[in-house]
């Protein structure tokens, strides 16, 4: 079975991780540090955080701009459940704004007609989470300038997108946002297994997320209310969790970060073969902004009004190809719908769902592969 997605683990890759299992510090030790700040270099931002999974950071970035239960927090509705849960966990309330059909991400035109209603009804949300679908990054000048005419936070969920860049600026920069999160998952751009990281411009915001990801507890000497009674000492400030990274993981990611200029080429190279592939055909590919560059995790294609998708994605499974569905609306979840989400509410993201396909798409997949996908496809279609 050919996979939608992989990691590409190196020669490199094991022999960094061999090495922090025959060091003294599995966890906690010096390898989270200059993995944070390795992130902190490529994404040209001020602070980096490393945490055991980006689901973990969604949380902590919402807490550190505030999210309460008093809040409101918007997203899309065409992402991973993680995406809004994030605003749930704070006890805060969800809701969503439509997708641009072409791109798959937050419709900024949506999004500016939905924010003068709320401003009128006085349900303004505190957040707003753009989520760079398949790595391809949303509108985000557009997006950022609502949000601050508004008085509005913004969390960039780049869990698809660390190496890609938007109006030259690399994605994590915070140029249009107050806080970026990316995942490490295995079928990510990079791995650490499972891991990721939050990138801010914000001193403030950086303290309370690294905070909160270990506990809620500090031992830095400039922040103890207390006097330092030694080595030992530390205090508890908040009410925090146990979101830290593990040595392992920040050695094997700082290994990754070495591959990722080639991983994110490899992965352009193949986005374009598909789209030669198609080209001239009833199958459409979602393609990034002009003015930017995509990470490409996923590559989506939406199918003709008239194929049977079940059927297709069946018929290229038993052919070996492991095809996928990126995402359901999270709206049209039952947990979501109990909550008062119904079907129709955003139309476009509901759309876009009858018809997309991912394909696969990771470095190690060859052109003899990827025509095998394209024809097998292309025949099931006719």
């Amino acid at each position: 079975m050919i996979p939608y997605g992989r990691q590409s683990i190196s020669t490199a890759d094991i022999e960094a991780v061999t090495s922090v299992l025959k060091s003294d510090f599995l966890t906690q030790g010096p390898q989270v540090p200059r993995f944070e700040s390795n992130i902190a270099q490529l994404t040209q931002s001020k602070f980096a955080i490393a945490a055991n999974s980006a689901t973990s950071l969604l949380h902590v970035a919402c807490l550190a701009l505030g999210v309460t239960k008093q809040s409101t927090v918007w997203t899309s509705p065409i992402s991973f459940v993680a995406s809004a849960n994030c605003a749930l966990y704070c006890g805060a309330k969800i809701d969503f704004v439509d997708i641009d059909p072409l791109t798959a991400n937050m419709c900024p035109k949506a999004l500016e007609e939905k924010l003068a209603k709320a401003s009128k009804n006085d349900s303004l949300p505190k957040v707003i989470i753009a989520v760079h679908m398949a790595g391809h990054s949303c509108e985000m000048k557009q997006i950022s300038q609502l949000a601050k005419h508004y008085g509005i936070k913004v969390i960039e969920d780049a869990a698809h997108a660390i190496g890609g860049k938007y109006l030259n600026f690399p994605i994590g920069s915070c140029q249009f946002s107050d806080i970026t999160i990316f995942s490490f998952h295995p079928v990510k751009i990079i791995t650490t297994a499972e891991g990721g990281v939050a990138t801010t411009n914000n001193p403030q915001f950086a303290k309370s997320m690294r905070m909160t990801c270990s506990h809620g507890i500090t031992k830095k000497p400039v922040d103890l209310y207390q006097t330092d009674e030694g080595a030992w000492f530390y205090e508890q400030h908040s009410l925090g969790f146990n979101y830290r990274m593990t040595d392992l993981q920040a050695a094997l990611g700082s290994s990754q970060l070495n591959q990722l200029s080639s991983f994110v080429n490899r992965r352009n190279l193949l986005a374009s073969g598909y789209q030669k592939h198609f080209n001239e055909t009833e199958i459409e590919v979602i393609l990034p902004l002009n003015n930017s560059l995509s990470a490409y995790h996923l590559l989506i294609v939406k199918l003709p009004e008239h194929c049977n998708r079940k059927r297709i994605f069946e018929a290229m499974r038993d052919a070996g190809i492991g095809v996928h569905v990126h995402y359901i609306p999270i709206h049209l979840q039952p947990y979501y719908q109990a909550l008062g989400f119904k079907k129709g509410n955003f139309p476009a993201a509901e759309t876009y769902y009858q018809s997309c396909l991912t394909l696969p798409l990771f470095p190690d997949l060859t052109t003899e592969e990827q025509d095998f996908i394209c024809d097998t496809l292309k025949e099931l279609v006719r």
